[in-house]
């Protein structure tokens, strides 16, 4: 089976570097994917991309060595089973409070004796290869969000979850579950210390800890705080720096 570059880098003590796509187009997607990122993740929970442009995407991202990730819309097993069936390479499923929740998201991922996935990962066979079916449970990423008050109070049992990879921080939701505001770079002092207790309760399970960042600047510091895993911008964020450039000539 094709391996999967982002276990690769942390095997070799690297984080990963991920762009966020919200947008469909299949161009976009491969003019991104050759840009050099590790992973990038396609967004069916806000973006505006649906299963068949996702696909397409997929395709378009495998011109290159860039892990085909994305986001589901919900924690809906079929949902799951289908992204992977599509060859996505890892999951993400927002809003994951409770370990049964976390542990329905993970079974949908994994084929028995692991999870409850069932067979027919079309797209998948011609990804990942036809030895696929064999090596699929520990080539793919099951990565959920950590982003609710409830999801915060629970995420040391979540992340005893057997078979889950990461916990990643979706900071907006995170922020206004606290009482703060709803932004990304987080810097709010409440907020910063629930996202340090989801890298520390990461750490403790020996999983990895993802952050959602919209700079590199940003990232970078997520990086010295101990983050395997960083969205670093979208490509809606690369289109809004446009006004930037307008605004200089005004």
């Amino acid at each position: 089976m094709r391996a999967n570059r982002i276990r690769e880098l942390w095997a070799s003590g690297k984080p990963a570097l991920n762009c966020w796509i919200t947008l469909p187009g299949t161009l976009a997607a491969e003019m991104l994917a050759h840009q050099g990122w590790d992973s990038l993740t396609v967004d069916l929970q806000h973006g505006a991309s649906d299963f068949a442009s996702m696909c397409a995407m997929f395709a378009a991202i495998s011109t290159t060595d860039t892990v085909p990730l994305m986001r589901v819309a919900w924690n809906a097993p079929g949902d799951v089973m289908k992204a992977l069936d599509a060859g996505a390479y890892g999951v993400i499923c927002p809003n994951i409070e409770s370990v049964e929740e976390c542990e329905r998201f993970v079974g949908a991922c994994h084929y028995p004796p692991d999870g409850y996935r069932s067979f027919g990962p079309k797209r998948g066979l011609l990804y990942g290869g036809k030895d696929y079916v064999h090596h699929a449970n520990k080539t793919i990423l099951t990565i959920i969000q950590i982003e609710t008050l409830k999801g915060l109070q629970n995420v040391d049992a979540i992340a005893a979850v057997k078979g889950l990879d990461m916990l990643y921080v979706g900071p907006s939701d995170l922020g206004l579950a606290l009482g703060r505001e709803a932004k990304q770079n987080q810097t709010d002092p409440v907020v910063m210390e629930a996202i340090d207790k989801i890298l520390a309760a990461a750490k403790k399970a020996g999983l990895k800890a993802g952050m959602h960042c919209t700079s590199a600047e940003y990232a970078q510091q997520m990086i010295e705080k101990g983050f395997d895993f960083l969205t670093v911008i979208s490509d809606e964020n690369l289109l809004a720096r446009g006004a930037a450039e307008r605004a200089k000539l005004a």
